[in-house]
């Protein structure tokens, strides 16, 4: 069965919460772009280490790898 993507997008991604988070995530890179930390395509990744995406405490922030930041996060649930 394909991934219905429009699907997947009204009932998990359009949500407030999940807008909210996205959104904080992006500000996340802007702020390092603008220190000079990172650059598009350079293949970094800002990783907020207490893995709450609203929180942009510059001492919460920092790159890392894309292949580290993913084993990083927790594991997710698999639905059918």
């Amino acid at each position: 069965m394909p991934r219905d993507y429009r699907r997947e997008y009204d009932s998990y991604h359009a949500k407030p919460e999940q807008i909210a988070n996205r959104s904080s995530r992006n500000k996340a890179r802007r702020i390092l772009a603008k220190k000079g930390a990172v650059v598009k395509g350079d293949a970094k990744e800002v990783d907020h280490k207490n893995m709450n995406p609203l929180d942009n405490r510059p001492k919460n922030l920092r790159l890392l790898p894309k292949s580290v930041n993913r084993k990083l996060q927790p594991p997710r649930k698999r639905t059918k």
